[in-house]
């Protein structure tokens, strides 16, 4: 399938924590969550944000500490390719099948 951004695979690991669940998604919690420097997940949040895949608002606690935060969510209406843009990137790959059908070829004993 094609989408309107490229796809690497930091841009699946953030779109997999946007489907997550979690209400309070901001830049810094999504890249602890993805093991990714904020430095490339905020990029990728922009992106998605400017192709309309993702939607996002600054902190409206005033009594918070520290700077405001920008959460970010997924856009509902693409909520079915997000999950679908995740399932193809993350099939296992043809060589860790076979390896663990056939074990005498280098997979698990």
């Amino acid at each position: 399938m094609s989408y309107p951004f490229r796809v690497t695979d930091a841009t699946v690991d953030v779109v997999e924590a946007l489907l997550s669940g979690d209400e309070e998604l901001y830049g810094l919690k999504i890249a602890k969550m993805t093991g990714r420097p904020s430095g490339s997940v905020v990029p990728i949040l922009m992106r998605l944000e400017g192709c309309g895949w993702v939607l996002s608002e600054w902190e409206q606690d005033e009594t918070a500490r520290g700077p405001r935060r920008r959460f970010y969510r997924l856009h509902a209406d693409r909520s079915g390719e997000a999950r679908r843009l995740v399932s193809e990137r993350r099939k296992p790959s043809r060589k860790s099948v076979s390896s663990i059908l056939r074990p005498e070829f280098g997979g698990a004993r």
